[in-house]
């Protein structure tokens, strides 16, 4: 914990541009669509989970790779206005961050996403600073997969440091077998299928095998699946959702917040409040704005 005595988080993975647009439904080829509501904000896994763990009171770092493209500048000042602290492993990169265009439905809140993710923009673990190799007053740490071998080398310091480390596991993503020998907590979708597992008990028993003692397995509006010594379900709170975009981000970004101060089941059902939460407003920014009594 900091001198301030706020927890320290260290998100590790993807950072993207968003833009997000509120419409009737998806288009069909050839036809133009005209937007009921629009937003921009910086996006990807570990980005909308930092600047939950922030909002929640915590003070969050971001590494990955963003560059000096102008584009940056947007993801930037987002981050900023929410205290989030970046730490850019390829600052000299001139191409354009990953932009993601997404969708949102209005009668449904479910969204349709295209997009760029990080296999372009692989940082080397030399370009870890320094200071994180200490891990010094970090007290978390969330990996999304989209930078494996940073992600690798910042697990095998955490597990030599005692400091838990998170997977974000929303889908498999090819050298997470690396990682996940160092995991204290597995929070999956129920998209996440590891090789040779297509089953949720497939999953849970891949995970288990490698020796992950706390999984969680989501199902968006449905009950969440972990082994809290047993399995079990924990219910998510019922809501109309206005828009899902980035619900699972938000929910590790929360999950980060209170695992430092709960029990896993708790944890996990303090987490699905803060993420059915901010699925009532559209994007994901938008919902923070509120004054809300989810802390």
């Amino acid at each position: 914990m900091t001198n301030n005595d706020r927890y320290y988080g260290l998100f590790v993975g993807l950072t993207t541009l968003d833009l997000i647009y509120l419409a009737k439904s998806p288009p069909q080829n050839n036809q133009k669509l005209v937007a009921l509501d629009y937003t921009v904000a910086a996006g990807g896994p570990v980005t909308n989970a930092a600047v939950t763990f922030s909002h929640l009171g915590g003070q969050a770092e971001l590494l990955g790779v963003l560059g000096s493209h102008p584009m940056t500048q947007l993801i930037r000042t987002d981050l900023e206005k929410y205290q989030v602290y970046i730490t850019d492993l390829e600052p000299s990169l001139q191409n354009p961050p990953p932009v993601s265009s997404i969708i949102v439905t209005q009668t449904t809140g479910e969204r349709a996403v295209i997009s760029i993710n990080a296999v372009k923009t692989q940082a080397s673990p030399q370009n870890i600073p320094e200071r994180l190799t200490t891990l010094e007053n970090i007290d978390i740490v969330l990996i999304d997969g989209h930078q494996i071998e940073v992600g690798y080398h910042i697990a095998q310091l955490a597990k030599a440091k005692n400091v838990p480390v998170v997977i974000d596991g929303g889908s498999w993503k090819p050298g997470f077998e690396k990682i996940l020998p160092f995991v204290n907590f597995a929070i999956c979708s129920a998209n996440f299928h590891p090789p040779n597992c297509r089953t949720q008990q497939d999953t849970f028993a891949y995970l288990s095998h490698i020796g992950i003692q706390h999984i969680a397995i989501t199902h968006g509006g449905q009950p969440i699946c972990c082994n809290d010594k047993e399995i079990l379900t924990i219910d998510v709170p019922s809501i109309q959702p206005i828009d899902t975009l980035g619900a699972g981000d938000i929910f590790h970004g929360a999950f980060c917040h209170y695992i430092l101060q709960n029990s896993f089941a708790e944890a996990l059902s303090l987490s699905a409040k803060v993420a059915a939460c901010s699925c009532q407003f559209f994007g994901t920014r938008r919902w923070l704005e509120l004054e809300s009594d989810i802390n």
